[in-house]
């Protein structure tokens, strides 16, 4: 047992001259760890547990004499970190950047929460930006504001400008005079058709004469339409790409129903202005904001002033129903849904099928959308709207229909657009409207 007594002896006296040691030149041993790789060196003088926020390092820790010259400018530049402290007096900083993301995502409660408060803000906007179009009451969703959508047709419309910059006609030129005219009558009358009541100038006609204008009325229209079947197939059926006015009713009655009113806001203190541009080009076209284009390529193949108010009224029927603004909506939509398609599908065959299921179809039924809208805008100027199938005939003959183009095009073909024209109810509608017109009544609201 000596050696024992010896080994512990010596052991203590070891020990002591340690405690000596330590106690005159302190160790940074004593140092609580930290739970970081830029703050390695912390003293005792903060032991406060929860989180908090330093305004400065060295405000809370005093003088750092354990760290270098460069480790103490760093903590010095440090305005603000949030730590915890644990039992164990260890330092654990709040993680950053996708660290700190990771962790909310690890959470149900702040997922759910997540999910509540963004699937609340998309129906908000979603059913925010839902609007009417007039006399189809059709629902659409657009996104693009009305300041915005005017701002655009301005640009491009100088655009236009720019880029025919000496083949546009002068004001005074026969044609100039013309189209403005015709143009002229066919915004008088959507100003009247977007009234919200219906008003009835002073009868100037005995109903003895109107019953006889009637009847004749109705013989003229059973004649064209004998005479229009003529040149159609018997087996169409108005149904071929989805283009018939089947929605058009189940939109109208549903619009009865819930009470919904046609958005018309957009088209409030437009500056209308038309150009006619000396080009070979059979197009119109009437950009947001009212600015209405002509090329004289369309008006050398049609010369009567029913055909151009057929056209005219098609191209302003586009901007009363806001489908630049809500092909635009819709093309956003879609980039997403092809970007999501693209990492599983070949990029080719997405824009394709997207082009031909999606994109095409929409843009074939706001084409017969904007026919309907024409057709009661040009039989409220005063012109027979009889005429409107044979120019969509003519005009697909002019551009070149094919049987494929109620399928791969974006507008139906012109035999395809008469046909529906001729039979669908908008055409009763506007042989009313025009009937009351050039009897001297003004039917106003019917939009």
């Amino acid at each position: 047992m000596g050696w024992y007594r010896r080994s512990k002896r010596v052991y203590e006296t070891f020990r002591n001259v340690c405690s000596k040691l330590v106690t005159k030149n302190p160790s940074p041993a004593s140092t609580p760890a930290v739970n970081s790789s830029c703050y390695c060196s912390f003293y005792n003088q903060y032991k406060t547990s929860g989180i908090f926020g330093s305004p400065s390092i060295s405000a809370k820790f005093g003088n750092l004499s354990g760290l270098n010259q460069n480790q103490s400018s760093l903590l010095s530049g440090v305005t603000r970190r949030y730590f915890y402290v644990d039992r164990s007096q260890v330092y654990h900083f709040r993680p950053r950047g996708y660290y700190a993301y990771r962790r909310w995502f690890r959470d149900p409660r702040i997922v759910f929460l997540v999910v509540v408060v963004g699937s609340g803000a998309a129906i908000t906007i979603y059913y925010g930006n839902l609007e009417v179009v007039p006399y189809t009451k059709r629902k659409h969703f657009v996104l693009l504001s009305r300041n915005m959508e005017k701002r655009i047709g301005e640009f491009q419309f100088n655009q236009m400008k720019n880029a025919f910059k000496g083949k546009i006609l002068p004001a005074l030129h026969p044609e100039s005079i013309r189209v403005r005219l015709i143009a002229k009558d066919i915004i008088e009358a959507l100003q009247r058709g977007l009234s919200h009541e219906h008003v009835w100038s002073e009868p100037s006609y005995a109903w003895e004469v109107d019953a006889l204008f009637e009847q004749a009325e109705e013989e003229a229209l059973k004649a064209f339409r004998k005479g229009l079947e003529e040149t159609v197939p018997d087996k169409w059926k108005g149904d071929e790409g989805g283009l018939d006015d089947k929605w058009v009713k189940k939109s109208r009655k549903k619009a009865e129903k819930q009470g919904f009113k046609p958005a018309t806001q957009h088209l409030e203190g437009l500056n209308w202005e038309v150009l006619v541009v000396d080009e070979p080009v059979v197009n119109a076209f009437c950009l947001p904001g009212g600015k209405i284009v002509v090329f004289t390529g369309l008006l050398r193949h049609f010369r009567t002033d029913p055909e151009i108010a057929t056209v005219l009224g098609h191209e302003v029927g586009h901007a009363v129903a806001r489908h630049s603004a809500e092909m635009l909506t819709k093309s956003m939509w879609l980039v997403l849904i092809e970007l999501v398609l693209f990492q599983f599908i070949t990029p080719d065959l997405v824009v394709a099928m997207s082009s031909l299921l999606l994109r095409l179809p929409f843009s074939r039924k706001m084409e017969i959308e904007a026919d309907y809208i024409g057709l009661l805008l040009m039989a409220s100027a005063g012109y027979d709207p009889r005429v409107a199938p044979k120019v969509y005939e003519k005009l697909g003959k002019v551009t070149g229909d094919s049987a494929l183009r109620d399928y791969l095009s974006t507008h139906p073909s012109g035999k395809t657009r008469a046909q529906l024209l001729a039979r669908a109810e908008v055409m009763e509608e506007a042989l009313s409207i025009y009937r009351e017109t050039i009897a001297g009544r003004g039917i106003e609201a019917f939009l």
